[in-house]
């Protein structure tokens, strides 16, 4: 059986939910297979610049901190209060193409490594469309940059991420975090919509594999 793990890089609410997943990860490493698929959350065309939705953040962002207990980073609230400022634009489409990549690397990390992207960004401040923005976590996982730089603006990994989209939208998938279990290709549980403190998704997990044994 495998844990669906929606995210996208952008999303503050999934930056708060972490420490969840990565807590319910490490709980059941050796009974699931944990999967994250990256949503698309931000795909606008051009690109918008951060002065776009710095004002809503910069509301939002406390009541995350409120009701997660995470904190986002100076460097990142720095581009938040002083949009005018800075040269950040989102989107969504490097950092999953990032983490396809890094999943093939290391798949075993993969809660880990969606989590560190996040980190990057909230937290380090760091901008996600850039291709350094990742190297710190290259280097923590000794992965080859170069091989890495090369996929990245490959076409190839292109395509997985965008593919990853269109498989969220097909398990109808519209907000983020949420979370399934996939029991086998058509059977899917809702384990998480929004975010969900550790103790609830677990009992949630609990409670549906008491449903399955039945």
């Amino acid at each position: 059986m495998n844990i669906i793990y929606c995210y996208d890089a952008y999303c503050g609410w999934c930056y708060g939910f972490s420490p969840v997943i990565k807590k319910i990860a490490a709980a059941y490493q050796h009974q699931f297979n944990f999967e994250v698929l990256s949503g698309g959350m931000i795909l606008n065309d051009p690109p918008q610049h951060i002065s776009n939705i710095a004002q809503y953040i910069q509301e939002a962002y406390k009541t995350v901190e409120d009701y997660t207990g995470i904190l986002f980073g100076e460097d990142y609230l720095q581009h938040i209060f002083h949009p005018e400022e800075s040269d950040w634009v989102l989107h969504s489409e490097k950092p999953a193409i990032a983490l396809t990549i890094m999943k093939e690397y290391s798949p075993e990390n993969v809660i880990n490594l969606a989590s560190d992207i996040q980190y990057a960004l909230h937290f380090e401040g760091r901008d996600l469309t850039d291709d350094q923005a990742y190297l710190s976590i290259l280097e923590k996982y000794h992965f080859d940059t170069t091989d890495f730089q090369q996929k990245l603006n490959s076409n190839i990994y292109k395509e997985k991420a965008h593919y990853e989209f269109q498989l969220v939208k097909q398990l109808n998938v519209r907000s983020f975090p949420q979370v399934l279990l996939q029991v086998n290709e058509s059977k899917f549980y809702l384990l998480a919509k929004g975010f969900t403190p550790y103790e609830i998704l677990n009992q949630t997990i609990q409670r549906v594999l008491n449903e399955i044994k039945l």
